[in-house]
């Protein structure tokens, strides 16, 4: 597990492409076989990633530095599948995840496991932790029954769906939100209108990007912006103080992921579009 220590606006400002890069964005999530964590300093989010082989179980590692007897022991845990079908055992119960299903898993759990079905098609787990005060219960929601908002327009190239899986009305949490949004063919700007959360850092994951395709993701104050070229299945930093916010050279589907002070996933300070710089 690597680290990411929190920076601000100020330093931020004087970083160039490669500083970047370096402190915002994750460019390995997903490796055969193994599983890639990264501790941001950002509210003590962990983002990983658990790309499980279809004959060989991959456990959940408890690094060193947690300090902790298990994992979870003070943490929760999502695991949204973005590849082939899979399963992940929670001391002992199976749950099954098709594409797009979520799993969340409550402080307190000692052994998660992962799996992939099909060899050919391996299930690809995106992970995001956070500390937790109390144990929820695990909790599958597949992506049918998390309920669809529909947002954005054809005419401002943002038509989008949203779903929702952690949050405030859906599996209950400490303080872990998660959910995903699919643009539409022909839209391709994400969460515009943007806007900032003091109360909360935010996570990305960019993916089914098609080959050779990028986004082209905006962070940094709203009066001094900074872009990032972001490929297929690549994460992204945002700081409580940074718009979140990206452009595609087509469309595609991110999943995001907030931790801090505020489950309320409306809980944000929106920016005109006219205010930034």
């Amino acid at each position: 597990m690597t680290s990411r220590f929190a920076i601000g606006p100020r330093e931020t400002a004087s970083l160039n492409t490669a500083g970047l890069r370096e402190h915002f964005l994750i460019e390995t999530i997903f490796t055969p076989g193994e599983v890639v964590l990264t501790y941001t300093h950002y509210d003590r989010m962990i983002v990983g990633g658990a790309q499980p082989a279809a004959d060989a179980s991959l456990p959940l590692p408890c690094p060193a530095s947690l300090k902790a007897r298990y994992f979870l022991e003070r943490r929760e845990l999502g695991a949204l599948n973005v590849g082939g079908a899979g399963r992940i055992i929670v001391d002992g119960t199976a749950y099954d995840l098709n594409n797009q299903d979520c799993l969340y898993v409550g402080k307190g759990s000692q052994s998660v496991v992962f799996h992939s079905v099909d060899a050919a098609n391996p299930a690809k787990f995106y992970l995001l932790s956070a500390p937790a005060h109390q144990a929820y219960p695990t909790t599958r929601r597949t992506q049918a029954e998390a309920t669809p908002v529909e947002m954005g327009a054809r005419e401002t190239a943002n038509e989008r769906t949203i779903y929702k899986y952690i949050y405030t009305e859906g599996i209950a949490s400490c303080q872990l939100v998660m959910g995903l949004t699919q643009l539409r063919p022909g839209s391709v700007w994400n969460t515009m209108p943007s806007h900032v959360h003091d109360r909360r850092m935010e996570a990305y994951l960019y993916f089914n990007l098609p080959q050779g395709q990028r986004v082209l993701h905006l962070l940094g104050e709203p009066q001094e912006t900074r872009p990032l070229w972001v490929s297929n299945e690549q994460a992204i930093l945002s700081p409580p103080w940074s718009i979140h916010t990206g452009c595609g050279s087509t469309a595609y589907a991110f999943i995001w992921g907030m931790a801090g002070e505020n489950l309320e996933y409306t809980d944000m300070d929106p920016v005109a579009l006219q205010d930034l710089r």
